[in-house]
C-alpha cells in the first residue's frame, strides 16, 4: 500500500530536483525521494554494523554459530 506525503523544500531545493528528474537521472520526483531513502537506509546499516563491529573488537558483541543462535 502507497501513501502520500507532502513536503515543503526551499525552491532552489525543488529546481535542483526538478533537473535531476529532467536530465533523466530520475524517472520521477517520488523515485528521486525513493532513492535518498534508500541511501540513508544504506548508511544507517553501515553505521550499526561498524557499531557491531566496534562491540565485537572491545569484546562486548557475541558472535553466532548459526541463526538459530539469534532466538
Amino acid at each position: 500500500m502507497r501513501e502520500v506525503i507532502n513536503i515543503s523544500l526551499p525552491s532552489p531545493t525543488v529546481k535542483t530536483i526538478k533537473k535531476a528528474v529532467k536530465d533523466g537521472n530520475y524517472i520521477s520526483t517520488s523515485e528521486f525521494f525513493r532513492d535518498l531513502l534508500r541511501s540513508w537506509q544504506e548508511s544507517q546499516l553501515l553505521i550499526e554494523l561498524d557499531k557491531s563491529r566496534e562491540e565485537i573488537k572491545a569484546g562486548k558483541g557475541k558472535i553466532l554459530k548459526s541463526l538459530k543462535a539469534l532466538k
